[in-house]
């Protein structure tokens, strides 16, 4: 079946949970990342605030130490959890988990060995509860030689650029993989191989999820500053987590799974984000002018909601 952007904007909008005054705080999203280093502090921070730009209520940041401090002056909306390089971070982690609608994996991460176990151990908990995970930059990373923790795992959503797919079939798929030899059929062989939905982040984007493949080709901005990476993952977090609870609403069989409509979705709002951004700061623009641009970008393309 052939679908076209306008049509898949239709899905993604029907989605979107209306505003009501009768709602409570929590319900549009609970939202967890997990990431945020000494070296990195913007990529939690950027896909935290985009989550909540979108509309989700709160959003929790997993981080180590040494970030906490930058990212809780960044915002005073965001919860930052200092426990990444703890003794036994998984006490915390576990009280956590239960709490939340979707997990983004990786922003920020780092690759530390202690990290990493961490990071399995988060993703067999995460799997217990079948808790939505977004996984993204050094997540990734871990997963070239770990992806058999996400063998099967549907709730799953991979964003990697075309150099971290690269690396991802050459560890999945056991053959040579270029990134400028990534070609939508490999998208959808890994996503097979895995049963998870990988959106793979380009020129076009390409989304896939066993026998679905869809591409997204909204304008976007032709600078390619950091971070907009993770602005696509705190979007897709709080899209899967409505799509997943539009689906489970109702006895319809949905279009497209609801992991295929939340990564559409995010590719769409990160590209437009980036024109309205890029159209305002031209070759000087940086991802914290696309998050003045998020609300704007989500009404442009999903329909303002209303109160009611």
């Amino acid at each position: 079946m052939s679908i076209n952007g306008p049509q898949l904007s239709g899905l993604v909008s029907g989605v979107v949970p209306p505003l009501t005054y009768a709602a409570h705080k929590g319900q549009a999203g609970r939202i967890g990342i997990m990431g945020g280093s000494l070296e990195y502090t913007g990529a939690p921070y950027f896909a935290a605030m985009t989550a909540l730009r979108i509309g989700a209520d709160l959003t929790h940041i997993f981080c180590h130490r040494d970030a906490a401090v930058p990212l809780k002056s960044y915002s005073p909306e965001l919860i930052v959890h200092p426990l990444l390089d703890a003794n036994d971070p998984m006490t915390e982690m576990e009280e956590w988990l239960p709490r939340l609608h979707a997990l983004v994996l990786g922003p920020g991460l780092g690759r530390r060995p202690q990290t990493f176990a961490t990071l399995g151990h988060v993703i067999e908990a995460a799997k217990d509860r079948q808790l939505l995970l977004i996984i993204d930059a050094d997540a990734l990373f871990y997963l070239n030689e770990n992806y058999d923790t996400l063998q099967g795992y549907a709730n799953a959503i991979l964003t990697p650029n075309k150099v971290e797919f690269a690396r991802l079939y050459r560890a999945i798929m056991k053959g040579e993989m270029k990134a400028e030899q990534v070609a939508p059929e490999h998208v959808q062989q890994v996503a097979k191989k895995l049963g998870v939905t990988i959106a793979c982040k380009g020129n076009i984007d390409v989304i896939a999820s066993g026998d679905t493949l869809v591409t997204c080709d909204i304008p976007g901005s032709p600078r390619r500053c950091g971070g907009q990476g993770d602005v696509l993952s705190g979007a897709a977090a709080v899209l899967h987590y409505w799509a997943f609870g539009t689906a489970a609403a109702t006895s319809e069989k949905p279009v497209y799974p609801p992991a295929v409509v939340a990564a559409w979705g995010a590719c769409a709002l990160t590209r437009r984000a980036a024109a309205l951004a890029f159209s305002q700061r031209g070759r000087g623009t940086l991802t914290t002018d696309m998050l003045l641009c998020i609300s704007q970008a989500f009404s442009s393309l999903f329909l303002q909601s209303k109160a009611k």
